[in-house]
């Protein structure tokens, strides 16, 4: 990679913007003591790492993260997960490291892990890999880890939610932040990372499942996007992240008043038991009292509910005729009279 500054392209320009608002945004204090002419900050300031993979969209957010954070009074650092699932995986890892180091990043870590087969290759994968970034967070007191999903991926994710018969909140995409998680590029087409790769002399690495037809989302790229885009006309994946910023409003909204509605629904119960009033929760619309039955799950249990197991206690509520118990992973819930008794079933 050369030593020689580049020239500041509009791709570059583009990715740099979309991680400056995000950084100034969310650290306003550190911006606010930083002097934005200089590239050096305190030992002590808060510390970003970059989930680095070495493709084009993680890369040229590492680029930007390294030329922003320090404007932004902020340390800027990476982690590179290797999944192991491919030959020659630590060599592409170690690559990436280098990278990142030439950037000016520091620390950088590389974590290997091990895909332990549940779900699918895919979301194994994931799983194993936001477990290590998790960890690298901890490890280094990181304020935040930054993720290199684009608009792309976005647009894909919502085609992803509507081809599985979703609800709003899985079409509604990816947040931009999600706890400690930063997404600066959600609004930035891959295209464009591509371009401030090679404006910046970088070399991404292109992960061969990216073109491997076998996963779902691969097939969306490569077939079903162009299909739209020739046949509807332009702007397609553009169309697509808006209806998720859309939904994920929406949604935010109705969970509040799912929240709100909550306080007044708990009824006192023995142990660890969680009764609610399930005649005023049954006046409630649909989507208010179905997000009531999966934050009780989520909240008191640890449980994220499925759909049709969300509708199987909503059964309870709305079309009760003195039928039994709903049996969902690690709760059983059932109505007593006016109560929706939620119990964990590990207690019985």
């Amino acid at each position: 990679m050369s030593t020689i500054r580049p020239r500041l392209t509009p791709a570059m320009a583009d990715v740099r913007r979309a991680v400056r608002e995000m950084l100034t945004d969310i650290f306003a204090d550190a911006a606010t003591a930083a002097d934005a002419s200089v590239a050096s900050v305190a030992p002590d300031a808060p510390l970003v790492l970059v989930a680095l993979s070495g493709g084009p969209d993680s890369l040229a957010l590492a680029a930007a993260t390294a030329f922003e954070a320090p404007r932004a009074g902020l340390r800027a650092g990476a982690v590179i997960v290797d999944h192991q699932l491919q030959e020659g995986s630590a060599e592409i890892a170690a690559n990436a490291a280098t990278q990142a180091r030439a950037l000016g990043l520091d620390p950088v870590l590389i974590r290997a892990v091990e895909v332990t087969a549940v779900s699918g290759p895919e979301a194994d994968a994931r799983t194993a890999r936001y477990a290590a970034l998790a960890e690298a967070r901890t490890h280094t007191g990181a304020a935040a880890i930054l993720l290199g999903h684009t608009l792309d991926d976005q647009a894909e994710t919502v085609l992803l939610g509507l081809t599985r018969g979703a609800g709003p909140t899985s079409i509604g995409g990816m947040s931009p932040i999600s706890g400690f998680y930063l997404r600066p590029l959600l609004g930035i087409r891959r295209s464009t990372t591509v371009g401030a790769c090679t404006d910046q002399g970088l070399e991404p690495w292109n992960d061969p499942h990216n073109l491997d037809g076998k996963y779902t989302r691969v097939r969306i790229r490569q077939a079903v996007m162009p299909v739209l885009e020739s046949e509807l006309g332009p702007g397609i994946a553009e169309a697509l992240a808006r209806t998720a910023e859309h939904l994920r409003e929406d949604a935010a909204t109705l969970d509040s008043l799912a929240n709100d509605m909550l306080q007044g629904l708990i009824m006192p119960g023995p142990g660890p038991e969680v009764s609610l009033d399930a005649n005023a929760l049954a006046d409630a619309p649909r989507a208010i009292h179905t997000r009531v039955i999966r934050i009780v799950a989520q909240a008191a249990f640890g449980v994220s509910l499925t759909s049709a197991h969300t509708t199987a206690i909503a059964l309870l509520v709305t079309h009760w005729h003195g039928q039994g118990a709903a049996h969902v992973p690690g709760i059983r819930v059932e109505r007593q009279g006016f109560r929706l008794v939620f119990v964990p079933t590990e207690s019985e």
